[in-house]
């Protein structure tokens, strides 16, 4: 194999990281310390589950474990904490969070790594503006660990103490693509194909003829939204439609869409956070749909957590976020690839 570039572990490339991954230090110790002044309390789960989530586009490493006596048992390692942590607030924790690694297959990018650090928290019985509130608390915070007023991620700057702009996921598609999003949803939330299929055709947007509605309006956020959002300022991105819900209850006002944000920052999605879903039945349904289109897509499908299922109707009304450190610190320090801001990379460094 030729070699085209250092290790990490090289001298001379370690000296030119070192400054970044002091900051990530920095950077994670003022989250921590975020949380821990609130009553928080931190918890640790396992990466090891039944279940890694069932998402359509989610990836999962999986591991096998042998009994004493050699019978092989299929298990994964976590794509979040989200199953585990759910648990903990059914078994009666009010406010916890979680800073540690969680893995993804297929995730390969200046932005994406198999084995990154993710940040998770659940404030248990408050609504999920307040979850919003403290994604901006945290933005500002990094900022202030490594003294900068700028965020930035290749041409794309912004200044995190700047009041962040909020704005639904239709207003954002009117907006960018002069897409009328809710059009295509019936009264219920469902989804008309052949009318976004149209409007997209109208925009100028490419899609194939095997693509659903889901597929449809993924590349429209992805291409023609995302880039735009977080720029100059955070962008909380609000109230996507009842599809794309995941694990996110839905809305009291408008039965079409969910209580689900995402935070941006410079072009770059960090953070996802929900008002949490607490109905068992329902949940089920949108695990069973998403592992269809899983099996569809990729012809393979992941096993439902039962126990999560059970934990679901036990757990009170919370709401919570996940948020990638690893980008947060990219941000913070201008890094322009993944793998700069984590201390021991998979991969030899290659920008």
């Amino acid at each position: 194999m030729t070699q085209t570039s250092s290790p990490w572990w090289a001298s001379h490339v370690h000296e030119d990281r070192r400054p970044i991954l002091l900051a990530r230090n920095s950077i994670r110790e003022a989250c921590r310390r975020y949380f821990t002044d609130q009553g928080f309390l931190e918890i640790d789960c396992g990466a090891l589950q039944v279940s890694p989530g069932n998402e359509t586009h989610l990836h999962a490493f999986e591991a096998e474990s042998l009994s004493p006596d050699g019978r092989a048992h299929k298990l994964y390692l976590h794509t979040s904490p989200e199953f585990a942590s759910k648990k903990l607030i059914a078994a009666g924790e009010k406010k916890i969070f979680f800073l540690g690694h969680v893995y993804r297959n297929r995730e390969r990018s200046a932005l994406h790594a198999p084995e990154f650090t993710m940040l998770e928290w659940y404030r248990a019985d408050e609504p999920y503006a307040v979850v919003a509130e403290d994604c901006i608390a945290l933005i500002r915070l990094a900022a202030e660990a490594v003294q900068t007023e700028c965020m930035s991620f290749r041409n794309n700057s912004a200044d995190p103490y700047a009041k962040p702009t909020r704005m639904s996921v239709a207003c954002a598609f009117e907006k960018f693509v002069n897409i009328d999003l809710l059009s295509t949803l019936d009264a219920k939330g469902n989804p008309n194909r052949a009318s976004l299929a149209q409007a997209a055709l109208g925009a100028g947007v490419e899609i194939a003829d095997d693509d659903n509605w889901s597929d449809i309006f993924s590349r429209i956020l992805v291409e023609w939204v995302e880039p735009k959002l977080g720029c100059g300022a955070p962008t909380i991105l609000d109230e996507y439609p009842l599809t794309q819900a995941a694990l996110a209850r839905k809305s009291l006002h408008d039965p079409r869409i969910a209580e689900r944000f995402e935070l941006y920052l410079c072009g770059v999605e960090i953070a996802n956070g929900f008002g949490e879903l607490t109905d068992a039945e329902e949940q089920r349904c949108r695990f069973a749909h998403e592992m269809a289109e899983k099996e569809r897509i990729y012809k393979e499908r992941h096993p439902i957590d039962e126990d999560f299922l059970a934990a679901l109707e036990a757990m009170p009304e919370a709401s919570g976020v996940a948020l990638g450190f690893d980008r947060l610190v990219m941000l913070a320090t201008g890094a322009n690839h993944i793998n700069q801001v984590i201390w021991t990379p998979l991969d030899r460094l290659n920008f």
